[in-house]
């Protein structure tokens, strides 16, 4: 057994493969498929967990009322329907996935984590990746944004509030205040954009943001904040981030990690993804990361299911090498 989940990876990434195309730059990006293929949703769930995925997330980081009614022309209604739909192809996947049958190192059952993105990413202007409406947008602002997708994720029945890709201060905490003052039953975690091996991607200390959102958790006594960290980075940022926060603590005060990465390939508009024979796989990084104090690692944009399964032999084989030393 391993203290370290393994979560799935990038969910759009994999989907390209039961869609046969590319979908970066829909406004809707892979949340599209929601409602016009749920088969390639249902089966890009099921690759994650039979690579080993101990989490997985619902395909809803970029779905939105606003996004659903103006690029679907749906109603509100429809459109919460359609997000509690989603959530129901997740847990048919695993379902599906259990059904099949567990191994001696499957006894448990994967968490159904629901992707919430950040404000930014309904703007479908980058924002996500600045954080500049830090600046325009008031607290309570994010939090009546972010509550109706919530709201329906949890009724339509996942275990974790998967909170990522938060670009701000601002947005982290308006949303940390709301799940502990709201949702104080409810597991979640929230992982960070940030733009290089200190910063947030709006500019705030990385180790600074997340040592104040563990200690505000600690003082209302939430026990529902799982794990701090990032998502969405360069694999090559992460060691020092992680550092920042806990190389001078104590194990036992250490606050719990997460990380899910791209693959290290760099993106732009003009060309799309380029560098991928330049990449450092993950797996090599996973040890240090666990060292540091991850407690949940998986991949984001670019990672396959084969990615996955790579990360999740890492992780047992680190956790086989830490009882031989003990």
């Amino acid at each position: 057994m391993t203290n370290v989940t393994v979560l799935d990876g990038g969910f759009a990434t994999q989907l390209s493969v039961h869609v046969g195309k590319s979908i970066d730059g829909d406004p809707l990006w892979s949340a599209r498929f929601n409602a016009t293929d749920p088969n390639a949703v249902f089966r890009t769930h099921l690759d994650f967990l039979e690579a080993g995925a101990e989490a997985i997330m619902t395909n809803t980081y970029q779905a939105s009322i606003e996004g659903y009614v103006e690029h679907l022309h749906l109603t509100e209604d429809t459109s919460l329907n359609l997000i509690k739909s989603t959530v129901r192809v997740a847990q048919m996947a695993r379902n599906h996935f259990l059904a099949k049958g567990l191994t001696n190192e499957q006894r448990s059952v994967p968490l159904l984590v629901a992707s919430i993105g950040p404000y930014g990413a309904h703007l479908h202007d980058g924002s996500e990746y600045t954080g500049r409406y830090a600046a325009d947008v008031c607290a309570d602002t994010i939090q009546k944004w972010h509550r109706p997708r919530i709201d329906a994720c949890l009724e339509a029945g996942v275990d974790v509030l998967g909170i990522e890709t938060i670009p701000c201060k601002m947005e982290a905490e308006a949303l940390l205040d709301m799940l502990c003052d709201e949702y104080p039953t409810v597991r979640f975690w929230i992982s960070f954009q940030c733009k290089d091996n200190q910063h947030l991607a709006n500019g705030e200390l990385f180790a600074d943001t997340v040592n104040s959102l563990w200690a505000k958790a600690r003082s209302r006594r939430a026990k529902n904040l799982l794990a701090l960290g990032v998502n969405c980075v360069h694999p090559q940022i992460v060691t020092p981030l992680f550092r920042s926060v806990n190389e001078k603590k104590l194990p036992a005060v250490r606050i719990p990690l997460i990380v899910y990465p791209n693959s290290g390939e760099v993106y732009t508009v003009e060309d799309g993804w380029q560098g991928r024979e330049d990449c450092v796989p993950l797996e090599h990084y996973v040890p240090q990361w666990i060292d540091l104090g991850a407690r949940f690692i998986g991949g984001c944009c670019r990672t396959y299911a084969r990615d996955i399964q790579r990360i999740k032999q890492t992780v047992i084989n680190h956790a086989s090498n830490s009882n031989h030393c003990q």
